[in-house]
């Protein structure tokens, strides 16, 4: 297909990481105006392009970023210098000269269509070898083109506050969206690209970033149907519109088979009074049996009884929503075979680092094997609490699935409390402090850095929104990055990541067609190099023979509170908070240094089991001293923080880290069965055939008997998005931690060491998805066996072996 999204993991659930871009097409065609392109991108405005590192305001720059978040008099003040200098006149939202006002959304995706329409019927004419060789380019233009406005309309859509740029941007994204759809059906663009592929002297022409987006774009071709008949095409297209209808269904319709219970007051006994109060009426409590109050109740009530009725009922989904997952799983496995598929995984895993359902498990188990030692000593600790327990004659000697979460919050609370409270650490986690560190660390490893740049009148969908420049050493100005960070009303809690336009040279034939655009007299943009990235930045590459380039333009979504009105207090974070904003600038950094030519394997563009790789691992260094060095201190009394209290904290989360590898495992491992070939053989009209592969799971890998009765695949709402890759984030956790010690804590200060940043930086970020993630592993790693490298089951075994210890 000519779109292809990355979804982000399970820490940050929403991150859906959509790629964006576009170009410009006016035929230019003599000598004179093509050297009048060139000039006019080189004279594009100084004041885009930030100073290189060596600059003497280095310092300043740091000193402003720590500022521009904690200081809300010095972000009035620095925000403000831009307005008088343009008198109110809006720039377009992230300096997309065409969204400066609602009406622009369709001005945007009307003059891109056009240029799509443009590359289309050239490529479908194209006959002589120099045109076929071509032709990756063009379809990843193309894909670029698609890209820059469904993707930016997404995004803007979900966080305006402005309804009437909210309907114009869904509008732009609907239309857009709907000739995608029209280009992944055009087989003439398919058997184009196939023919070209066949032809050897084409072929060996291509980079290898060519090659690869080519059999991206020919593997996603073949999974929308393109090969097929007219009549099982039109199966498939019935069978892909039925699934996405009945997934957003389960996720949108999980409920418990029983909404409420009534249990006597008196059984809730260890339960906040408080709030046990605000549910009790007539001496009876009525329980929610989702969401917070049951899972408070399961680690507070000491009747073991009523612990167990409120876990069945908690566990337990309702009738109809497992007939809507019943239903999902088995029209996914019709649509695997129609496509010539043993089962959903296999088509789904073809690409992917793990390659089948088989690697997958060989994986799995291999973890399984690893964590069952820990995962022993955790259960023998919780039982010997539930033995000392004297109070209750409950099997003492058996730790039942509904005594788990509350013996676990029983341990948890006597550690913390010997501990310094949580909060205590928040007071060196200023959110400007923590963005100097980032900056800190990014510059000693990889040697770019973090510069606040004053937005322009309309740049922004918010005022709170920073707008910050990455700054390369050697190349300058490399990418550019929105922060809006600050809790507001009707806006999303959840943190995301999203690359609002990816990586990719620009052409001098683009660069042409943009200054004959800005010729004409009412043209939207002053220079060639402006108009041909709509007004976005764009720099030359030092690493591509000084090739104009657009750079990857990125939003941070966060939820944090602001102080008190009037406090000095600047935004305190938690640890919590912390390592979630570590690991989005994780992605982040990928987004950044992944700077590839084409736009279909830049930055998080890759495997979805690989994905998270750069985030996971970025959640260490929020806690390695070395790197706490750097940033970590008191936001009023500039005292660094003892590294030894952060240990302390992290012990404490790890406490129970064998439970959780083995729920995630157990998630993975029903994943792998619900997505092979067994749902092909359901019946429509019965309801439990999930529920049996359910228990069989269960049975097979819990350390703790799940009792009979509960159903809890039908609250499993990864299931849609994720089908058949639930296991990625494990796997991405195994590699970090492999990474991790055997790269930066080889040796004391490797975690802010350049080498090992230039190491990683080189095998792994700089290549995007251009590279097989195996290869990146392997060369991060120095693997000289060359099992990493073939990548395959004996590698998933290998992966497996490693455990999630970090």
């Amino acid at each position: 297909m000519l779109k292809r999204l990355e979804r982000q993991a399970w820490t940050c659930p929403n991150c859906l990481r959509n790629q964006l871009r576009q170009s410009r097409r006016c035929l230019v065609t003599s000598s004179q105006s093509k050297g009048a392109a060139t000039a006019a991108a080189i004279a594009d405005d100084e004041q885009h392009h930030p100073v290189s590192k060596a600059a003497p305001n280095v310092a300043h720059d740091d000193r402003t970023l720590r500022q521009i978040f904690d200081s809300p008099s010095f972000w009035k003040d620095f925000s403000s210098k831009t307005r008088y200098h343009h008198g109110g006149r809006s720039a377009g939202l992230l300096q997309n000269r065409y969204l400066t006002r609602p009406q622009g959304f369709a001005e945007f995706a009307n003059i891109t269509l056009q240029k799509c329409q443009k590359i289309v019927a050239h490529v479908l004419q194209y006959n002589t070898i120099e045109q076929y060789k071509r032709i990756t380019r063009d379809l990843d233009r193309l894909s670029d083109l698609l890209c820059r406005v469904i993707d930016l309309s997404d995004f803007i859509r979900a966080v305006h506050p402005d309804r009437s740029i909210q309907a114009a941007a869904t509008q732009a994204y609907a239309a857009m969206f709907q000739y995608m759809n029209v280009l992944n059906t055009t087989s003439g663009l398919n058997d184009q690209l196939k023919k070209a592929a066949s032809i050897p002297e084409v072929h060996s022409s291509w980079s290898v970033e060519e090659k690869t987006v080519a059999e991206i774009l020919i593997k996603d071709f073949s999974k929308s149907a393109i090969d097929l008949p007219e009549g099982e095409k039109n199966a498939f297209i019935a069978l892909s519109d039925e699934i996405a209808t009945v997934g957003n269904e389960f996720v949108d319709n999980m409920a418990a088979e029983r909404p409420y219970l009534s249990i006597d007051s008196s059984k809730m006994k260890g339960m906040d009074p408080v709030f046990v109060r605000q549910l009790t009426k007539w001496g009876r409590v009525n329980l929610p049996t989702e969401g917070m109050p049951a899972t408070l109740a399961l680690r507070t009530v000491e009747d073991p009884e009523t612990r167990q009725e409120i876990y069945m009922a908690n566990r337990t989904a309702s009738k109809d929503n497992l007939h809507r997952l019943e239903r999902l799983l088995k029209r996914r496995a019709e649509l695997a075979k129609l496509s010539g598929y043993e089962s959903f995984a296999h088509m789904t895993l073809a690409d992917k680092m793990a390659k089948s359902p088989e690697a997958v498990t060989s994986f799995l188990d291999g973890l399984a094997q690893v964590n069952a030692a820990q995962v022993r000593e955790e259960l023998q600790e919780l039982l010997e609490l539930k033995k000392g327990d004297a109070y209750f004659e409950n099997f003492p000697n058996v730790l039942n699935a509904w005594d788990r979460d509350y013996y676990t919050a029983k341990l948890m609370a006597s550690m913390r409390s010997k501990a310094r409270t949580p909060d205590f650490l928040s007071a060196y986690f200023s959110l400007g402090t923590v963005f100097q560190g980032l900056s800190r660390l990014f510059h000693r490893l990889y040697g770019i850095r973090l510069v606040p740049r004053e937005t322009l009148p309309g740049e922004t969908w918010n005022s709170d929104v920073r707008r910050l420049d990455v700054v390369d050493d050697q190349d300058g100005h490399i990418a550019v990055i929105y922060c809006d960070l600050f809790e507001r009303p009707g806006k999303s809690p959840n943190p995301a990541h999203f690359t609002l336009r990816c990586s990719r040279r620009i052409s001098e034939e683009e660069l042409q067609e943009a200054a004959e655009l800005t010729s004409q007299s009412l043209s939207t943009f002053a220079t060639a190099q402006e108009a041909v990235n709509d007004g976005l930045a764009t720099n030359f590459n030092r690493r591509d023979g000084n090739a104009l380039y657009q750079l990857p333009t990125i939003a941070l979504i966060c939820d944090f509170a602001l102080p008190p009105s009037g406090s000095k207090r600047p935004t305190l974070l938690t640890f919590r908070e912390l390592t979630t904003l570590f690991h989005e600038m994780g992605h982040a950094l990928h987004s950044i240094c992944g700077r590839t030519a084409l736009q279909n394997v830049s930055g998080t563009r890759c495997a979805t089991d690989f994905a998270e790789l750069p985030s996971v691992l970025m959640e260490n260094f929020a806690s390695a001293p070395e790197v706490l060095a750097l940033y970590a201190r008191h936001w009023e009394t500039d005292t660094p923080l003892d590294p030894q209290r952060v240990k302390e904290r992290v012990e404490i989360d790890r406490r129970m880290q064998g439970a959780e590898t083995e729920s995630q495992i157990l998630l993975g491992m029903l994943d792998q069965r619900y997505h092979s070939s067994i749902p092909a053989n359901w019946s429509e009209s019965e309801v439990g055939a999930s529920t049996k592969v359910y228990h069989d799971v269960w049975t097979k890998y819990s350390s703790v008997r799940e009792p009979q009765g509960t159903s809890w695949q039908g609250f499993f709402g990864h299931l849609f998005g994720y089908g058949a890759t639930y296991y990625s984030y494990l796997f991405d956790r195994a590699i970090a931690g492999k990474i991790w010690r055997d790269v930066f804590q080889r040796q004391m200060g490797d975690a802010v060491n350049p080498e090992q940043g230039h190491l990683f930086r080189e095998q792994v970020l700089n290549w995007g998805g251009g590279r097989d993630g195996w290869r990146c592993v392997a060369g991060a790693l120095k693997d000289r066996e060359g099992v990493l490298a073939d990548g395959g089951k004996g590698a998933m075994e290998m992966v497996g072996k490693w455990g999630v210890h970090t």
